[in-house]
């Protein structure tokens, strides 16, 4: 057994980057240098960790043996009804769990934060401040990605919201205030309805029965894997019949009350993805926001939505989501044309990106559309994929526009022949961006693609349609930056700094890495779908 599973290894990697918080708050203001280095290093220790994690996971057994759960309290609640029931109690645990569906993502976000930590460093005013909230936001997201508690899980998520909101609002470019209000008003209405399912999901289905001899207690929680387990079927397991249930739970899950959690978690995470039409705050942030916190919020924040739409919807209402499929597939393809289209009139590289996100963002609904495993491996693997790309690209423009002052297009040309390693970082990231094989983004889009053909092919053509115009409008912002006649004032440029090209080597290569060995990736993510989503499927089909 691996030395592992003698530590609670998921909750060093989760509270680490607090203790760096700690270790900011005791330096002085004005030893900046010490400030960097300590934040760089507070993100290597999580990412080194996670490497491990991921190293050392059993793909065939899951992560079971990493999983911790600790109880807080447990509350009594008063009940009139004349039941058999002892007790009922509400309780408060703090629960933390991996499987092959959020390892993966909890990797991606140490990598990125570890590597916006090194662009990071750039910083012009109240270092202290910052990189208390960069490393509250990397716990938030951390949390987000290990919480098997459906509070837990808000909590974390609304500390990446806050977190978010002072990096944009203090630290952000010239409307970074009115940025960071729609930021909050778009996600905190997000917010507001997710944790409105979650009370909703608990008072129906988070439910555990501790039944010792004629004493039967009933115990109100968070819990995932309760909520998982009742939702597939909530009698068998304490052998009650449906109607001796009933007695005791009052708050029975209808179908009709199934189809509205479900459609509250699609509008809830929805807003995160973004699904068009909830894509309007995502602009401001990707364009005012300073590039490391943009090379956050791209390749991590945006995932979020997804992994939750994918926990929380799929999992838990997979009748649902599989009767939905068609709709949802539709705005996916709306996603990938209307971000694409988009992309492609703008004279802006940081909007021609933003669209671009958007129109990626498609292609992970189309994987989920999809309901079966190679959609669904198609769709994580899409979203880690394009976590990497777009914190490369967002890094990129950063050095740009550090060294230009500017992102438009019409006033960028020829930088190849001044800045050859950065424009040929560029024009990599770029083609895996397009899709172009033996890079990661051609994997993601593939399988998400082929796992849409089997059930909605004419679906699938008009979303290939959208790789097309990727192509285009990629191509036309990366040649039209490196390529061409140079500015003079553009001259003298200097290129990538060691500081710079670092963080620019290791997102590239995982890249590369993951376009000509996608098994290291798609392997733990197939056992976690067959494991979750088969057993939850045949349960129902023979209900």
């Amino acid at each position: 057994m691996s030395i592992l599973n003698d530590l609670p290894i998921l909750s060093i990697i989760l509270l680490s980057p607090l203790l760096g918080v700690l270790v900011l708050s005791l330096l002085p203001k004005h030893r900046s240098n010490w400030m960097k280095t300590a934040v760089v290093v507070t993100t290597l220790v999580p990412l080194l960790l996670s490497f491990w994690l991921y190293v050392d996971y059993d793909k065939q057994q899951g992560g079971a043996a990493f999983d911790e759960q600790h109880s807080w309290a447990m509350i009594p609640l008063n009940k009139e009804a004349q039941t058999s029931v002892s007790e009922f109690t509400f309780q408060l645990q703090y629960a933390l769990g991996i499987d092959g569906l959020s390892l993966p993502l909890l990797l991606l976000t140490t990598l990125v934060t570890a590597m916006a930590a090194l662009a990071a460093v750039h910083v012009k005013k109240r270092w202290k401040s910052f990189f208390i909230w960069f490393l509250l936001l990397e716990t938030g997201m951390l949390g987000v990605f290990l919480a098997r508690d459906l509070f837990l899980f808000f909590v974390f998520f609304e500390i990446t919201l806050i977190a978010m909101y002072f990096l944009i609002g203090i630290w952000g470019y010239f409307n970074r205030e009115r940025a960071a209000n729609q930021f909050l008003i778009y996600n905190g209405i997000g917010s507001a309805i997710m944790l409105f399912a979650f009370v909703l999901l608990v008072s129906t289905a988070g439910f555990r029965i501790d039944q010792i001899g004629d004493q039967v207690n009933f115990i109100y929680s968070g819990s995932y894997s309760d909520i998982f387990r009742n939702m597939a079927d909530p009698a068998a397991w304490v052998n009650m019949t449906p109607e001796q249930l009933g007695t005791i739970n009052p708050f029975q899950m209808t179908d009709t009350m199934q189809w509205v959690l479900f459609a509250m978690l699609l509008v809830a995470f929805g807003i995160k993805l973004p699904i068009f039409p909830f894509h309007t705050w995502m602009l401001k942030v990707h364009a005012e926001a300073p590039p490391s916190i943009v090379m956050i919020h791209s390749g991590i924040l945006l995932k979020m939505g997804a992994y939750g739409l994918l926990r929380f919807g799929l999992l838990l209402f997979p009748e649902q989501a599989r009767d939905f499929a068609i709709p949802l597939a539709v705005l996916g393809v709306i996603n990938i044309l209307y971000g694409a289209l988009l992309a492609f009139r703008q004279q802006e590289l940081k909007l021609v990106l933003a669209y671009s996100s958007i129109s990626h963002m498609g292609i992970v609904l189309l994987g989920l559309a999809a309901f079966n495993e190679i959609g669904l491996q198609g769709a994580v693997f899409q979203l880690v994929s394009h976590g990497l790309i777009s914190a490369l690209l967002f890094l990129i423009v950063g050095s740009i526009y550090e060294r230009t002052g500017t992102t438009e297009l019409a006033e960028l040309g020829g930088l190849a022949r001044s800045m050859p390693f950065i424009s040929g970082v560029l024009l990599t990231a770029g083609l895996a961006s397009l899709g172009l094989p033996g890079l990661s983004g051609f994997i993601g889009e593939f399988l998400s693609l082929l796992g849409l053909f089997e059930s909605l092919r004419w679906l699938t053509a008009a979303a290939v349609l959208g790789v097309i115009l990727t192509a285009v409008y990629v191509l036309r912002a990366v040649l039209k930056i490196t390529f061409g006649p140079q500015p003079e004032k553009f001259g003298a440029l200097k290129d990538a700094r060691l500081i710079e090209a670092v963080p620019m080597i290791v997102l590239l290569a995982f890249i590369v890495l993951l376009g000509c060995y996608p098994s290291i990736l798609t392997d733990t993510v197939q056992h976690s779908v067959e494991g979750l989503f088969k057993p939850l499927l045949a349960t129902r089909a023979g209900g």
